[in-house]
């Protein structure tokens, strides 16, 4: 309960710094949501004129982009620190943390939390999920709703624990940024549509190595029942939940070995 209050204090100091400088917090949020938004209506426009992506239409596209801006909502707030790590291994900031009587990554989670990059990407989630979940077929009773709360639970999880392994190779390489640019941020802009439309090497990494699939496609499947799931495991819709906890565990056993390697660059 101490480390959870901890967490929480620090939660709430990181909004308070925020919020010292309110207009460039609200611009801030608005920009992250016109931003995310243009994409969004881009893709809009084009399912109006061609219908659909292979069987998926707009509402149901709109459902699964709803996923993926909701769960990076809470992974924006929790992991920001992670997602920003090799520069803290660069300008030798991860050292004051070696002298705190907390664990490493307990110090980097819930601290300095992007508000501004979370309500816009929450919001423009929130209102996705508004716009399409009635227009879908999906029926709400209560094993839905609790595997949809669980897809999203794991879905922060897998990409939470993406950016922990991402980070732990700043130990070995100190700059990771393009790394986590090739295999997070552009595996994140092709989660945006349904993976049966990319060849099978795409599908594979973002399977088995990038598991993004795991985050909003196969939760949506399981929602859904698209025919395009045919290509695939059936199991993979029901263990997607799952997998975020399994991701997770992995990136933090990796963290712990990686971390005893850990030399300061000295600045």
């Amino acid at each position: 309960m101490g480390e959870i209050k901890i967490a929480l204090q620090s939660l709430r100091m990181s909004i308070l710094t925020r919020m010292q400088y309110r207009i460039d917090s609200i611009v801030a949020t608005l920009a992250v949501f016109v931003r995310e938004s243009t994409n969004i209506i881009v893709i809009y426009l084009a399912l109006l004129k061609f219908d659909k992506i292979n069987g998926w239409n707009v509402n149901e596209m709109l459902f699964l982009f709803s996923i993926l801006f909701l769960t990076y909502a809470f992974v924006v707030s929790l992991f920001a620190d992670l997602r920003d790590f090799s520069c803290m291994i660069r300008e030798g900031r991860f050292d004051r943390l070696l002298v705190r009587p907390r664990g490493l990554l307990f110090q980097l989670i819930l601290n300095n939390a992007d508000l501004m990059a979370s309500v816009g990407h929450g919001t423009l989630g929130i209102l996705l999920f508004l716009i399409s979940a009635n227009r879908v077929g999906i029926t709400w009773d209560f094993l839905t709703i609790l595997y949809y709360i669980g897809a999203i639970i794991g879905g922060v999880l897998i990409q939470g624990g993406m950016f922990v392994f991402f980070s732990a190779l700043s130990f070995y390489f100190v700059e990771t940024n393009s790394i986590r640019e090739i295999f997070y941020w552009n595996m994140r802009k092709f989660a945006g549509y349904p993976i049966s439309i990319y060849n099978k090497l795409i599908q594979g990494l973002m399977i088995y190595v990038i598991p993004f699939a795991f985050v909003n496609y196969f939760p949506a499947q399981y929602l859904l029942r698209k025919k395009d799931m045919a290509n695939y495991n059936e199991m993979y819709m029901y263990i997607a939940p799952a997998v975020g906890v399994v991701i997770y565990l992995a990136a933090y056993g990796f963290w712990r070995i990686s971390v005893k390697r850990y030399n300061s660059t000295g600045n």
